[in-house]
């Protein structure tokens, strides 16, 4: 159905692209070299035969496949991301095709010893016999979301060449700086017209998500008093000390070391102090929103519990909600997680319905007046040197995304 050369060549000459986002840059992009990958993207849906194809100033794409049928039909879209994470390298990419993996440790560097090995990451197991693509140990691959981007135009492209596929309005959406949490806060809703939509943002085969965390930071400054060790006493209010009480007054088991599945947490992520001041960074993540606000409160109640015991203002906290659980916004419209699990269901798919631990566009984007379920792009071990896709499952999940437009058009 789907060529496996053709959408290996797609994918591939877009991870090839440096695209990192820049969490200290105030631009939208926040790097200019993904306007690179973004202006060849539009070239490309315009070559394909797309309508609408535009691009922004803060280089979010839309384009449109028009419905095929005389009858009015949903308009459905389907969302990824071009850019890719801070957390390591994503420049001079070269990934590496394993054809026919045999099951066993892949030599990602032979001169670095950097080895993708099934007894690590069992996930492996799964796909002896497939077709992977990994990296070469130096950087990340940009499966995530460039997968997503390669299936989505893959999609719309065999639609295009087989008309005899019935199907309504499909728009589509790219958008930069997903990895730095922004890429839903300039995507115009109102302009993109669609229903309902789907981010193409998940892991690996048979993924479809519609809960994730709620989510807030949290930065506690703690003032201390800086005097001469040697003339303190009685004096000195050292911070670290404060600090030291105030991590250690957290629940130590609902870190994320300590949870899994539906299971919130607390996480500190950074700290920088000395005797005058210390800040604590965290963040704090719930799937539901009773335990996520009493979390929140465990955090205020503990800095004015210390304040109390000082008998001064020492600790101060700030909280600020980033996101949160798209569930509430998709159960009153749960037809379009049936429909998506139906189409997975159609093709031979189990579908592998569970809460993200973590956040996604669609969380955003359901909140903003998009119901925006996520369905998975067949990458793993995603930003890091170990990260790799099974090519199989990247024709999959093209073929859920031609599956959803062709049962949506049923009357």
């Amino acid at each position: 159905m789907i060529s496996k050369k053709h959408i290996i060549d797609r994918f591939v000459s877009y991870v090839t692209i440096d695209t990192e986002s820049d969490p200290n840059s105030e631009t939208t992009p926040s790097s200019e070299k993904q306007w690179k990958l973004a202006n060849m993207l539009v070239e490309e849906l315009k070559n394909i035969g797309l309508s609408d194809v535009s691009i922004d100033d803060n280089a979010y794409i839309m384009a449109t496949l028009p419905s095929n049928v005389n009858y009015t039909l949903p308009t459905i879209g389907f969302i990824s991301h071009f850019d890719t994470t801070p957390d390591f390298t994503g420049a001079n990419v070269q990934p590496q095709i394993i054809e026919v993996y045999d099951g066993k440790d892949i030599i990602l560097n032979a001169k670095e010893n950097i080895i993708l090995s099934p007894e690590i990451f069992d996930d492996l197991k799964q796909y002896k016999g497939q077709t992977l693509i990994t990296t070469d140990g130096t950087t990340l691959l940009g499966a995530d979301d460039k997968a997503g981007i390669a299936e989505i135009i893959s999609a719309v492209e065999y639609l295009i060449q087989h008309p005899e596929i019935k199907h309504g309005n499909i728009r589509i959406g790219f958008t930069p700086d997903e990895e730095i949490g922004r890429g839903a806060h300039k995507f115009n809703v109102e302009k993109f017209g669609a229903d309902w939509a789907y981010t193409m943002d998940g892991s690996q085969i048979g993924e479809l998500e519609y809960e994730n965390f709620n989510a807030a930071s949290a930065v506690v400054t703690i003032q201390g008093k800086s005097v001469h060790p040697g003339y303190a006493k009685g004096k000195m209010i050292n911070s670290m000390y404060i600090a030291e009480d105030f991590i250690s007054s957290i629940p130590r088991l609902e870190t994320p070391e300590h949870t899994t599945d539906r299971q919130g947490f607390f996480h500190l992520h950074a700290m920088q102090g000395d005797v005058e001041e210390t800040k604590l960074h965290y963040i704090i993540r719930d799937h539901d929103k009773e335990h996520f606000e009493a979390r929140k409160d465990v955090m205020t109640k503990l800095a004015a519990e210390i304040n109390t015991q000082h008998g001064k203002d020492l600790v101060d906290v700030v909280i600020k909600d980033q996101y949160y659980n798209m569930r509430e916004k998709v159960i009153p419209v749960m037809h379009i997680v049936d429909l998506a699990e139906k189409a997975m269901q159609s093709i031979g798919i189990k579908p592998i319905i569970k809460p993200i631990r973590g956040g996604t566009d669609g969380s955003q984007l359901s909140f903003m007046g998009l119901p925006c379920p996520n369905i998975f792009a067949g990458g793993h071990n995603f930003h890091g040197r170990y990260e790799y896709i099974p090519v199989e499952s990247m024709i999959k999940a093209t073929e859920v995304i031609i599956k959803i437009a062709e049962l949506a058009a049923k009357k």
